[in-house]
């Protein structure tokens, strides 16, 4: 089988080493620039590879092309390949095909990525042979080429469902689903949310769906979408529907005729949208029989990831607070929600059809300065010049740093929670993270 790949990421390198795996005749085209490292590896394995440029003849010469999440549908490459009758699927259903792994995946615009990190941890306290992947940590294909564990715990995007097949996750997880990347979804968020839901596409009366009951989009997709799955939904209110719900102090878990409770105060995670992100974890646990003591021990000390409400020092009595991974509002939202000291913010990149004005009440209540960084600033400026004059603006990291420094004052909390993509000034969110970090450790 001759098989394309096109992308040289994280996914795309898990690609080639799976389709080496399977003797398939590989190659690789990226439009970017192939990272030193991995043009090594490439060249000691023997695959054919390009960068800088798409040579279209040898690209539609494959029998399947394994596409990176990263480029869109509309690119006219990808609509030529697919006039050509070339199947085109996403890294997650390549390897999908080659494991027989228990698959748990986890989606949705919101914490998904702590959901999915602490589900793993739970796994793995629990003794499971459990690998993490998707679209955090290594590649799922490498994974299965190389390990092939007996559970995947994988974080989906929309951008990789919109590439399935077959996709198959025995235990699926929908967080909520709030406006985010409509750039790629011509600005409809209809489209973008029925990609969301194509999490339970392939998914059988075997198999199981976990939501959130007060999240009203997916409520909304649960009415216009047949899901064949068992429903087990979660949220913040007490009522009896729910598996998971919070009862005064403390929440509780009902499931598989198994009950049990938790103290909000010995979370190790903080704020309301986290127990929403216990509640979604517990479900899954309880669904693979995990012992209640497994769950318990591994909610009170599991430790937030890096670039997602990281304290990174307080000095001069003002606290930093690195949250880049909030690409959106409504992390955003989760953001300032959470912090109870005054709040410089520093926000801007590149917008993806934000609607900012969600966030204007919390803005007026909490956010004295505001510092927009990136190259294209207009959008934040509209959105909030008459409610915090004056708005300075950005272009690096070191000049909001030290803008957000000036302004600072005793008690005061800098956080950095872009509500945007990163790729105007930064290689990505965990760059734009990392510059934030050193910046401020620069100033002690």
């Amino acid at each position: 089988m001759k098989v394309v790949i096109l992308g040289a990421g994280e996914s795309g390198m898990g690609a080639v080493k799976l389709a080496r795996k399977l003797g398939y005749d590989i190659f690789l085209s990226d439009k970017g620039n192939i990272a030193l490292p991995y043009q090594a590896i490439l060249n000691d394995w023997k695959i054919a590879w390009e960068h800088g440029q798409h040579t279209e003849n040898k690209i539609l010469d494959a029998d399947l092309v394994v596409k990176s999440p990263g480029i869109p549908d509309k690119v006219p490459l990808i609509q030529k390949i697919a006039q050509h009758g070339i199947p085109i699927i996403s890294e997650i259903e390549f390897a999908c095909r080659h494991t027989d792994a228990q698959l748990i995946a986890i989606t949705g615009s919101n914490g998904k990525t702590t959901v999915t990190s602490l589900t793993y941890q739970l796994l793995k306290n629990a003794g499971f042979h459990v690998g993490l992947g998707g679209n955090i940590g290594q590649s799922f294909a490498g994974q299965v080429a190389e390990k092939d564990f007996d559970y995947y715990v994988l974080e989906i995007s929309s951008f990789q469902l919109d590439g399935i097949v077959d996709f198959h996750p025995h235990i699926a997880i929908l967080t909520n689903i709030t406006p985010d990347h409509l750039d790629r979804y011509d600005y409809q968020f209809e489209k973008y949310a029925h990609s969301k839901m194509r999490i339970t596409e392939n998914q059988t009366q075997q198999d199981h769906f976990i939501y959130c009951a007060e999240d009203p989009a997916t409520l909304e997709c649960l009415e216009k979408y047949e899901v064949k799955s068992q429903l087990h939904s979660f949220g913040l209110k007490e009522n009896n529907r729910y598996a998971a719900q919070k009862i005064e102090n403390h929440l509780q878990f009902f499931i598989k005729n198994r009950t049990f409770k938790i103290p909000i105060d010995a979370l190790s995670l903080k704020g309301p949208h986290n127990q929403l992100n216990m509640m979604a974890t517990s479900l899954i646990g309880m669904l693979l029989n995990i012992d209640i003591e497994t769950i318990y021990k591994t909610f009170c000390s599991f430790q937030n990831l890096e670039h997602r409400m990281e304290k990174v020092a307080k000095i001069q009595d003002v606290l930093y607070i690195n949250d880049s991974k909030a690409t959106n509002v409504i992390s955003v939202q989760y953001a300032l929600e959470t912090i109870q000291q005054p709040i410089i913010w520093i926000v801007g990149g590149v917008d993806k059809g934000n609607d900012y004005s969600i966030l204007l009440p919390l803005v007026r209540q909490k956010v004295k300065h505001i510092i927009a960084l990136g190259v294209d600033n207009s959008k934040i400026l509209q959105a909030f010049a008459n409610e915090i004059p004056p708005i300075v603006e950005a272009n690096s990291m070191e000049t909001a740093v030290q803008f957000a420094h000036d302004f600072a004052q005793l008690g005061d909390c800098v956080l950095l929670s872009p509500a945007c993509a990163s790729f105007d000034l930064f290689q990505n969110y965990e760059d734009r993270g990392t510059q934030f970090k050193e910046n401020v450790k620069m100033l002690a």
